[in-house]
């Protein structure tokens, strides 16, 4: 196993070319169809490979590890192996990530109002004896935890309506979702037992109203139903929750299946130290410690430290300076790694076009709609027309080599929107759209269709300026049914 300081890249350069080479590994493993288990070749062959020294390749490594793609396996016979990604790296590190940048219980709800109504339509589409089997049990094992604390902070159902609805993008988002409507109802305060045994009830009940529908095929009203509870859901938090800023509290590294002690021990001390860290405020620079610090401090071998600190590291959580003045440093979490992530771990799940035209569609039509509304306030129209005539021109304006230039438009529609949960899901998509194209050998459109989506882009922000949302969904919308035969 790598130490924390074998998987600092030396320089910057290292760094960044290792990034490209895992780029490419993983786009090899795409095109062969993710042959789990299968070796993709011994250090010195992929070093012969790819043209590397042995710095870069172990950086590209580290990365594809981290990515759950392949994992390296030492000694005779070792090499890169491909591996079966793992859904809960790249969730946690979504969590986190939301968590940092102050995700909203308004936040939160306006994403699940968009998407979990839709998982349950397509659940009552698709439903089977085995799936309302599941969905029932669901709806038993609630009713008896009952008596437990919490209100919200157990409800298993909605994922299940996810993974029935079969389409792996919804399910995913809504797992995310769920797991973080879970921290804000542990942010609650103190109730009544008696008050929290009625909201269980109204909770109870409003699952078996969206069962029943699910149940009888009846998607319309499976709809309606879930909408309905996510908004008593949604008010019941807001009621209750102690108002101390917007951030979510408590631990989201949690421990994950691990080979041997020492990793599942290492999984359990990066938990705690993430705890200290949040504890402290999350103050982005501070040091924590040395390494004999926090050896001490944990009372851990310098071996589970360092399995810890690559696990913080991999979060974005803190990472490890050396020299003088060194230790552990906290950061400020970034949304690329869970954003890779999650976009290769989608890609090996087979998202189809159709799946994929789902869930795009009721962000972006969501996020159109919420602009439309915002630029009508004051202040806000002079930078709606700012930001997205900027984007409009920067697919024939930008620079030749900027690959995503033609995201800018969508990109900067998100983030108007102020929802950092949209932004990041849409950012997921993007990314998935563009390593399902490069694995596959299907260059997109890029500059050939740069005067075309220009125009389409700028048809979209008139209707906005025009305070048209209906115009304005209407154009988003054949806009991304014209990138779907690209999905191949």
């Amino acid at each position: 196993m790598a130490t924390a300081a074998d998987l600092e890249p030396a320089d910057e350069r290292v760094g960044t070319l290792g990034a490209q080479i895992a780029q490419r590994i993983e786009a090899d493993v795409i095109r062969r169809g993710w042959p789990v288990g299968e070796s993709l070749g011994s250090e010195v062959d992929l070093r012969e490979r790819y043209g590397v020294s042995r710095a870069v390749l172990r950086e590209a490594v580290r990365l594809v590890e981290h990515h759950r793609v392949a994992t390296m396996r030492r000694g005779p016979g070792g090499g890169l192996f491909v591996t079966a990604p793992d859904a809960g790296p790249a969730t946690r590190a979504m969590v986190i990530y939301l968590e940092y940048v102050g995700t909203s219980v308004t936040d939160l709800l306006h994403a699940r109002l968009l998407l979990e109504p839709i998982a349950a339509g397509l659940a009552a589409d698709r439903v089977t004896e085995d799936g309302i089997g599941a969905l029932r049990a669901t709806l038993v094992e609630e009713r008896a935890h009952r008596d437990e604390p919490g209100v919200h902070s157990q409800d298993p159902l909605h994922p299940v309506l996810g993974q029935l609805s079969g389409n792996p993008v919804l399910h995913l988002f809504i797992d995310v979702l769920t797991r973080l409507t879970a921290r804000y109802a542990h942010t609650s305060r103190r109730i009544s037992k008696a008050e929290t045994y009625t909201a269980k009830e109204t909770s109870h009940q409003a699952h078996c109203a969206v069962v029943d529908a699910v149940t009888a095929g009846d998607g319309a009203r499976a709809q309606t139903e879930l909408a309905l509870h996510l908004e008593s859901v949604a008010a019941w938090i807001e009621k209750h929750r102690v108002r101390r800023g917007r951030r979510i509290s408590g631990n989201v590294i949690e421990p994950e299946p691990a080979e041997g002690p020492r990793a599942k021990l290492a999984e359990v001390v990066a938990a705690r130290i993430h705890e200290d860290i949040a504890a402290r405020g999350r103050q982005v620079g501070q040091v924590l410690g040395s390494e004999g610090d926090l050896l001490a401090r944990y009372g851990i071998s310098r071996a589970v430290l360092r399995e810890a600190v690559r696990l913080l590291e991999y979060h974005s959580v803190a990472r490890m300076r050396r020299g003088p003045g060194g230790g552990l440093i906290v950061a400020a979490p970034e949304a690329q790694a869970s954003v890779d992530t999650m976009a290769l771990f989608l890609e090996y799940q087979g998202v189809t076009a159709d799946d994929l035209r789902i869930v795009r569609n009721a962000i972006e039509l969501g996020v159109v709609a919420r602009v439309t509304a915002r630029q009508a306030e004051d202040g806000v129209r002079d930078e709606v027309a700012e930001r997205l005539a900027r984007a409009v021109r920067r697919p024939t304006e930008g620079p030749a080599e900027d690959r995503r230039k033609a995201d800018l438009f969508h990109t900067e529609l998100a983030e108007l929107a102020h929802n950092p949960v949209l932004s990041l899901f849409l950012a997921i998509i993007t990314e998935l759209f563009r390593k399902h194209a490069a694995g596959h050998d299907q260059p997109l459109p890029g500059d050939t269709a740069a005067d075309d989506v220009q125009h389409i882009h700028q048809r979209i922000l008139d209707a906005i300026l025009d305070g048209d949302a209906g115009l304005a969904k209407h154009r988003m919308r054949r806009h991304l049914d014209a990138l779907i035969p690209w999905w191949h």
